[in-house]
């Protein structure tokens, strides 16, 4: 079992969290506070400060705790971060009004995917890698996958789709996230200008920058990857 505070955490405990079984501490005093009010703070703290200004000292400061208190509530960071990602994700998203098929369905689950991201890139580390999910994060999976289902993919299908659409948002997001450390046009000028000492050595380079190929809207990547990946899976259904 991993230690208190580090990045393994209890899946079981994490699950119970996550689930809303085990909202008060088992022993102790009367609780002063909520796992909400916990969560709640420590997404405050990464919205402005990203995910790395999110400790358990800093949350227990917070509420003139300390971190040891605090572990009543919460056993580790990791079960901090995966209640995090749950209230930060939200509800799933409603795809049932919005008027098409599949595709177009599949194409606004993954806009207001990015939008999440986007809103908060921290989102992008804490949902790697193999952990526990909640209510939230699995209905986001749900509605992607009974969109696919209703198409008329088969399980194995829905699963590889729903991977391949969501690999893509998140690619995407990654993207638009590096754009806060250096813009576009800085990018561009930046490599441009060395890039003309080089042309012969770089020509597919220097081509796509003059031909406008880095100037493009953030949602044009998205736009033009599901474009692709939609039509290759109603390819895949024909």
């Amino acid at each position: 079992m991993a230690a208190k505070g580090d990045g393994g955490g209890d899946p079981g405990r994490g699950m119970d969290l996550l689930w809303g079984a085990a909202d008060r501490p088992s022993r102790g005093p009367k609780p002063r506070l909520s796992i909400d009010q916990i969560t709640r703070t420590a997404v405050e703290i990464a919205d402005a400060e990203g995910l790395g200004a999110v400790s358990m000292q800093r949350i227990a400061a917070t509420f003139g705790f300390t971190t040891m208190s605090l572990y009543r509530y919460v056993p580790g960071k990791a079960e901090l971060v995966a209640l995090m990602v749950d209230t930060a994700i939200g509800e799933r998203p409603d795809l049932d009004a919005v008027p098409g098929g599949w595709r177009d369905r599949l194409a606004q689950w993954a806009r207001q995917c990015l939008r999440v991201f986007t809103r908060r890139p921290w989102l992008l580390e804490a949902t790697s890698g193999h952990r526990v999910m909640g209510p939230n994060e699995l209905g986001w999976m749900d509605a992607a996958l009974a969109v696919l289902a209703e198409a008329g993919f088969t399980p194995v299908e829905q699963h590889d789709a729903f991977l391949l659409v969501a690999g893509h948002v998140r690619s995407v997001a990654q993207y638009t996230a590096g754009a806060d450390t250096l813009r576009v046009d800085e990018w561009s000028a930046a490599v441009g200008e060395r890039l003309s000492r080089h042309p012969d050595r770089f020509p597919a380079v220097v081509a796509a920058i003059q031909g406008g190929g880095y100037a493009k809207a953030a949602d044009e990547p998205l736009e033009f990857g599901l474009r692709c990946l939609l039509a290759g899976l109603d390819e895949l259904l024909a």
